[in-house]
């Protein structure tokens, strides 16, 4: 599997679980809980950024050979 293709999958893991940590802190009244929920979350999309990112600089290097070799 690609590195690009395991961030994205490891930071939907992680904004999934945030959201999960998130609500149960809102039910629970626990602040701590909520605000470990929130950060979660943010990592788990830079996370999937990252991933879309080192996809993109592939296809770009990808489409940079042909134009040397064609």
């Amino acid at each position: 599997m690609k590195t690009s293709t395991k961030d994205k999958l490891k930071g939907s893991f992680h904004e999934m679980k945030g959201t999960i940590k998130q609500e149960v802190g809102k039910i629970t009244n626990d602040p701590d809980l909520k605000a470990e929920g929130k950060a979660e979350k943010k990592e788990g999309k830079v996370q999937q950024k990252i991933g879309h990112a080192k996809e993109a600089v592939a296809d770009l290097k990808d489409k940079l050979t042909e134009l040397k070799t064609g």
